[in-house]
């Protein structure tokens, strides 16, 4: 059977045990269902759905099929998320798996992340005062941070929320370079295919070492003519870029075309849809989620889950559906570097998010059950542990906004 024909839509009344449920009529993040989609097992889920649902997404080749009284045609919707779900499985040509536990790669990740920070530095400072850009200077950076990533990502994603500075331009470089070899990673791409994303990730705002300071440094919203100018960083960028030796012709693309936006209401052209390449695509959903986690001079930061959630708003208008979901896949609801208030009161920080288990973390606890600061903090793997210490289930009640309870975890870790 085609794949684009595998997928129904199917009124609640005509829901039944055994099928699986690939989407709602309502995001998953207003839900407690998984993000991945689930096949019905309980009553309680099958009543669970009609009371909050009037229609779902059923996956035949997963399970049951539907009674065609219950399937509700809608062909362009189907055809438009069957080419995406195809696009993505065309990217997965190997299955990374955990080589190393989290605190052993740890150690090997602290390492790359200083070497990859000093050439990123490096790199801008060089751009800033005229010089060339000099390829060599990130490559061992960047070849330590693929390594690491690709043995355990959760190491690497934590130290970067920890170990967050107030010089917006090199964070936001290496933060996105992070979350592209990352995300990368978990659709399956190949390394020389995620060295390119993280590249990507680090060069494509280089442009903006050729702005003036004073728009870079403007607290207040840009004129017309100011926005103009920052918009060019783009055209910059390829300037830089495509005089500079080593740079692939998929990395030029990627940065020509990390703010177009899938419905067409982008820049520099106004691309929309699959004209946009997929790595641009990819870069433009990491830069805007890098970007809201950082304070900005315009802007406070979001925490991650806030961050998340504005991006699961913006799944199918500024951003491909399926990547939006595959990108929440990848950091989990609560991402690593939120604060939590788990179903017992208790308050932590997430330090690592398991692949099967997106809604059970690993938690590093801060607070007691009022809130006080506990004397020795201790990590607890919510997978793993399911009830607290009187016997209570177990579990994340909430995401917390950043500087909750005066928690600020980037003080609380650094050495």
């Amino acid at each position: 059977m085609d794949k684009m024909r595998q997928v129904f839509k199917v009124s609640v009344q005509g829901i039944e045990l055994g099928m699986f449920v690939s989407r709602l009529d309502r995001p998953w993040l207003e839900t407690s269902f998984p993000l991945e989609g689930f096949e019905i097992k309980t009553e309680e889920e099958l009543q669970k759905l009609q009371r909050i649902c009037s229609h779902v997404y059923v996956d035949i080749a997963s399970g049951r099929s539907p009674d065609p009284r219950f399937v509700e045609l809608e062909e362009t919707a189907l055809v438009e998320g069957a080419r995406g779900h195809d696009e993505l499985a065309e990217l997965r040509k190997t299955d990374w798996s955990i080589q190393n536990d989290f605190n052993s790669e740890l150690v090997h990740a602290d390492a790359a992340h200083d070497t990859l920070e000093r050439g990123i530095e490096e790199v801008m400072q060089d751009l800033k005062g005229g010089r060339e850009l000099d390829l060599q200077k990130l490559h061992d950076g960047v070849e330590a941070m693929i390594g690491s990533i690709t043995r355990n990502p959760s190491a690497f994603v934590w130290l970067k929320e920890i170990k967050r500075k107030d010089n917006y331009t090199y964070q936001h470089a290496l933060g996105c370079s992070i979350w592209a070899a990352t995300f990368g990673r978990h659709l399956g791409l190949e390394i020389e295919e995620l060295r390119e994303l993280a590249l990507g990730g680090l060069l494509f705002d280089v442009g903006k070492t050729r702005l003036p300071a004073e728009i870079l440094a403007k607290k207040a919203s840009l004129d017309a003519r100011e926005t103009r100018q920052m918009r060019g960083h783009v055209e910059q960028s390829l300037e830089i870029l495509e005089n500079t030796p080593g740079v692939s012709r998929k990395i030029i693309d990627m940065v020509a075309t990390h703010h177009e936006r899938y419905n067409g209401t982008g820049y520099p052209r106004g691309l929309s849809g699959s004209d946009i390449p997929i790595e641009g695509r990819i870069l433009g959903l990491i830069d805007s989620y890098d970007a809201l986690t950082n304070n900005r001079l315009y802007a406070d930061a979001l925490s991650p889950h806030q961050a998340v959630t504005e991006l699961y708003k913006c799944r199918g208008t500024l951003f491909q559906s399926e990547l939006v979901e595959q990108f929440i896949l990848t950091c989990g609801i609560y991402p690593t570097g939120s604060l939590v208030e788990l179903s017992n009161g208790q308050v932590g920080v997430v330090t690592a998010v398991h692949s099967l288990k997106r809604l059970r973390p690993s938690v590093m606890l801060l607070l007691d059950e009022d809130k006080l600061p506990l004397p020795q903090f201790r990590t607890i793997d919510l997978g793993e542990m399911k009830e607290d210490a009187h016997g209570r289930p177990l579990s994340i009640k909430c995401g917390l906004p950043l500087g909750a309870y005066g928690i600020d975890p980037v003080e609380l870790f650094l050495d």
